[in-house]
């Protein structure tokens, strides 16, 4: 892995020697690449770190967003009734991020104005959200609620970063960030956008993908599960079924 890292930050340094030489022609550019592509989850799957690498052309800082895959999300609202806890509202969220994770060389806030931030969605406070057709016309108020209660979710489920991660600099060209996956992480496709920052603006954007996949046994069970969902249930209860009475057994025996 060292010598693949070693042989893409080479790669990088001499495009940057090459970019420096067309100075005049683009005064700013960034170029970014990853130690791998994709993140493999088998069965011993306890979490993965990907490096994120690159150069940049210009004076600027480097900001890192890492989102994705996109789908729908459930939030529910408990409340006691008559001695139990049941759900009694439930707001649904589409083209809401499973995982969110920012990256920058400064503070975001010193980097880009507030306005800037909010169009990008930079930083988990202002990832926007977009209510699923069918509930549309509730109110701002109960919208905010629910989706503040899916954030501080997410957070706790580390998929959110409860704060910005650091980009290191290599000298005033190369830069270098550690990106942390945890176990629980969805498979799909992530994209990691890398903006070069500079007097307060994007003036650069590079957007690389990563993705998620499992492997092994684990992508087997997981495909099964996809395609044929009535059948993974019923031997999934069969399975539990089985293993309730086996222990039952051995209980007795003892």
């Amino acid at each position: 892995m060292m010598k693949k890292l070693c042989l893409s930050l080479l790669s990088l340094f001499f495009l940057s020697l090459n970019a420096h030489a067309h100075e005049e022609d683009v005064k700013h550019e960034i170029v970014a690449a990853l130690d791998d592509h994709v993140v493999a989850i088998d069965t011993g799957f306890s979490g993965s770190k990907v490096l994120l690498f690159g150069s940049i052309l210009g004076d600027g800082d480097v900001i890192i967003a890492i989102r994705g895959p996109s789908h729908r999300e459930i939030v529910r609202k408990k409340e006691r009734m008559m001695g139990i806890w049941a759900n009694k509202e439930q707001v649904e969220f589409s083209n809401t991020p499973a995982f969110y994770k920012v990256a920058a060389s400064d503070q975001l806030a010193d980097l880009l104005p507030a306005s800037e931030r909010q169009r990008l969605e930079l930083g988990s406070d202002n990832v926007k959200p977009y209510l699923a057709p069918e509930y549309f016309r509730i109110s701002a108020e109960k919208k905010d609620t629910f989706w503040d209660a899916l954030i501080r979710s997410k957070k706790r489920d580390g998929l959110y970063g409860e704060a910005t991660d650091k980009i290191n600099f290599l000298g005033k060209r190369l830069f270098r960030a550690d990106i942390d996956f945890p176990s629980n992480v969805p498979v799909g496709t992530y994209l990691a956008y890398v903006y070069l920052v500079s007097n307060k603006e994007v003036v650069h954007t590079q957007v690389t993908p990563i993705i998620v996949s499992k492997i092994g046994v684990e992508a087997g069970i997981y495909d099964f599960a996809q395609r044929h969902s009535l059948a993974y249930g019923v031997i999934a209860v069969v399975i539990a079924l089985v293993a309730g009475w086996l222990a039952s057994v051995a209980f007795r025996k003892k």
